[in-house]
């Protein structure tokens, strides 16, 4: 293979280019993990206040509408329901939005809760798939069920909140967990600043393998299977220090569709969730930094480290897939919706550093990523790179990928201590490891397919497949 002398310059200079890039997103993650934990630790002192837990429980809590989307989740609808109903808060309504199950997710809420039809009113302020009925329990008085068309988890919660009754809804998972204290640690930012904050991310952390029993995680375990185990490290890196150290500066785009708490007048201005995208919790983010930017109005868009919500992960490649494509879907499509943020100083932080940092190291890295595989063994059969040139650049970028994630194992053990076994430790660790082997290498192929599928207008979620955090 012969080529000219410019196409050799160009192969030569793009490798330069290459190993640039990987310097520059490890440290780019690097930097967010060491800030993220510094702000964890502030946080945490702030917390220990002598009357932040009377503050929590006083009669002046703002009362918050959780908001659980549902569809064909019969596996674990009925006991995280339970879960969410025993919420240590002062008052809260649990409102399960059943989208259109094709599954007995309604009927096994009737027959646990002894649901009856209920002839509560309410407006569609938002425009969603009409609702056939819906249902509230003599047992649970504060339990409400929405049975409606399937329209996707969008539409879901724009009828939750056309239902709900409370000034903040908290947007949640069905198939989720919360922490008993979960809530009230989450609207901690809406005390402290309110009429300021108006949308705070709380920690989601992987349920496969715990111990759960009524609803609740009685022993954190860590699961057998190696594909949940490296998800654990990567929910560590990414969804807690990662959002952590952006949230450090105003600048946090994504609360996870998980767990998040927002303020509902500042949602319904936004004018709610967007039912035709598939990455509706961080469009739902970026809209409203963009509302308020725009009418600079003062806001805090954050995020708290210590409220916990357990989910399922999933367990195999094929729906492993489904999820992460998805995602890719939904920040492609939220960052070409909000294009004329991106550089612009009227949107500060968000608009300068933030969406920038997103299109660079999130939409377009595994494009990078993945011809920087392909380059390097075109390099060698050209004779431009040596086989010993070539394993030191392998060696030395698969370290640094290794540095940060282990970095971020050893800082949840300094700051949580949820896993505190050594023996739980050493397995993450070697999770750390075997997440760059296999494992980071198809998640950049899954993302770059996510690139062709959303060119071809794919909005489909994709069957999850639960099989039960607590059935094991």
């Amino acid at each position: 293979m012969i080529l000219p002398r410019w196409g050799e310059a160009i192969l030569v200079w793009y490798t330069g280019f290459i190993l640039l890039f990987f310097f520059a997103i490890n440290s780019y993650y690097l930097i967010l993990t060491v800030v993220g934990f510094w702000r964890t630790l502030r946080v945490f002192k702030e917390v220990r206040r002598p009357d932040q837990r009377r503050l929590l429980r006083s009669p002046l809590t703002p009362p918050v509408s959780v908001l659980a989307p549902a569809f064909n989740e019969e596996a674990n609808v009925v006991e995280n329901v339970r879960s969410l109903l025993m919420l240590d808060y002062p008052n809260f309504e649990v409102i399960l939005i059943n989208d259109g199950s094709r599954d007995r997710t309604l009927g096994r809420l009737v027959d646990a809760f002894d649901l009856r039809r209920s002839a509560r009113c309410f407006e569609y302020t938002l425009r969603c798939k009409p609702v056939r009925g819906i249902y509230e329990s003599p047992i649970y008085p504060n339990l409400v069920v929405v049975d409606k068309e399937n329209g996707g988890k969008a539409d879901a919660l724009n009828a939750g909140l056309d239902v709900s009754f409370y000034p903040l809804f908290c947007a949640i998972d069905a198939d989720s967990i919360l922490e008993p204290d979960a809530l009230l640690r989450l609207v901690r930012p809406f005390i402290d600043a309110p009429g300021v904050t108006i949308a705070a991310g709380g920690v989601v952390r992987v349920a496969n393998g715990c111990e759960i029993h009524g609803g609740r995680v009685h022993q954190v375990r860590l699961p057998v299977r190696a594909l949940p185990l490296i998800q654990i490290v990567e929910y560590l890196r990414a969804f807690l220090f990662g959002r952590m150290g952006w949230s450090t500066g105003n600048t946090l785009l994504v609360i996870s569709g998980a767990f998040g708490l927002f303020e509902k007048r500042a949602a319904v201005q936004a004018g709610g969730y967007a039912t035709d995208s598939v990455g509706e919790d961080m469009e739902l983010v970026v809209r409203m930094h963009r509302q308020r930017r725009e009418q600079r109005q003062p806001y805090r868009i954050g995020f708290v480290p210590d409220p916990i919500c357990w989910t399922e992960v999933p367990v195999s490649f094929r729906v492993l897939r489904r999820q992460r494509t998805r995602w890719q879907r939904g920040l492609i499509d939220t960052l070409i919706r909000h294009r004329t943020m991106i550089g612009r100083p009227r949107y500060g932080s968000v608009g300068m550093v933030s969406l920038p940092g997103f299109v660079i190291f999130e939409m377009l890295s595994p494009l990078i990523e993945l011809s920087g595989y392909l380059v390097l063994p075109i390099l060698w059969v050209l004779g431009l790179l040596s086989l010993s040139g070539a394993y030191t650049f392998f060696v030395l970028a698969i370290m640094y990928m290794i540095l940060v994630s282990a970095l971020a194992v050893l800082l949840e053990d300094v700051a949580f201590r949820r896993y505190p076994s050594v023996r739980d430790l050493g397995r993450l660790l070697i999770g750390a490891v075997l997440e760059n082997f296999g494992f980071r290498q198809l998640t950049v192929w899954w993302r770059v397919r996510a690139f062709w599928e959303y060119l071809r207008g794919d909005l489909s979620w994709g069957a999850m497949e639960r099989r039960g955090v607590g059935a094991a």
